[in-house]
């Protein structure tokens, strides 16, 4: 019998295929990555480096003059960062708490509860998801001002409180519920809402942290709605007043450096919300899919 030694300091080689692959997603992540680092690098200087060198990843001078600015600190026209960060937090908070709560009662109902029409209901649920956003805006526009609630921060998130996706994804966590956990807590004599609240839902851990970050990164980033809802400064998000100091209506000149640095302030708690939570993320977006 032959044994066969294999030399131990041998490295096997890769595949040509393999080799190309890496290579090319390489590639690919460094142009992905790039222009958020150019923008990192960008808000670190002044107008006329920026303008010279818009591409350099060497700030020559380093300054936080944009950062001072931002903040009320520097000099110049006074720009409204703080109020537009306070709008969003504000409304993010009360629309994600919303859809998150709001979801999961639907999502629920239409996986769990027998009624006439839930068929038809979760039809029209799909039917929802087909439909483009800009093609609600005039009609969001013309039942807000019917109801008093345009330029209100009642106009602004009452209309996002229920998502037809994040209903669709609880639903279809719901539905890999065992239905046997449910029955032993009603004959425990647990009603329908205590059955969902205290047993049903602490179970959908996973596919509430996903409705939360898909909540949390759509309310925060959202900027069609926001514009037919509003018109007063005071209303003024950051999605919103990033758009009208970008086009130029608060100052004069390029101001790159205060510009990026105001975009990238605005992307990092998203950023910082998916990377926390993206183990659970994936988890349950993968809980998600099991039942059609």
């Amino acid at each position: 019998m032959s044994v066969i030694h294999r030399n131990p300091g041998r490295r096997q080689r890769r595949p040509v295929s393999t080799v190309l692959v890496l290579s090319a997603a390489t590639l690919l992540g460094v142009v992905y990555v790039l222009p958020f680092v150019i923008q990192l690098v960008t808000s670190f200087k002044t107008d006329p480096d920026a303008a010279a060198h818009p591409l350099s990843l060497l700030p020559n001078p380093f300054t936080l003059a944009s950062y001072r600015r931002l903040f009320g600190g520097g000099g110049g026209e006074s720009i409204p960062f703080t109020r537009w960060l306070g709008n969003s937090v504000l409304v993010t908070v009360l629309i994600t708490g919303g859809r998150v709560f709001f979801d999961s009662l639907a999502g629920y109902a239409l996986a769990r509860l027998d009624f006439r029409g839930r068929n038809l209901l979760f039809n029209g649920l799909l039917t929802v998801l087909s439909v483009p956003g800009v093609v609600l805006l005039i009609p969001k526009f013309l039942v807000l001002n019917q109801l008093g609630m345009f330029d209100t921060y009642a106009g602004m998130v009452v209309p996002l409180l229920v998502d037809a996706a994040g209903v669709f994804i609880m639903r279809q966590f719901f539905l890999s519920v065992p239905k046997e956990v449910e029955e032993a807590a009603r004959m425990d004599g647990a009603g329908v809402f205590r059955t969902f609240w205290s047993v049903v839902l602490p179970m959908a851990r996973p596919a509430l942290i996903t409705l939360t970050i898909l909540s949390f990164q759509s309310s925060w980033n959202e900027f069609t709605h926001f514009l037919v809802a509003t018109q007063s400064p005071q209303y003024e998000t950051l999605t919103t007043g990033l758009a009208r100091f970008v086009s130029g209506s608060l100052s004069a000149g390029t101001q790159y450096p205060l510009k990026l640095t105001a975009a990238l302030l605005a992307t990092v708690p998203v950023a910082v919300l998916f990377f926390v939570f993206q183990r659970h993320f994936v988890r349950g977006a993968n809980s998600g899919s099991v039942k059609g």
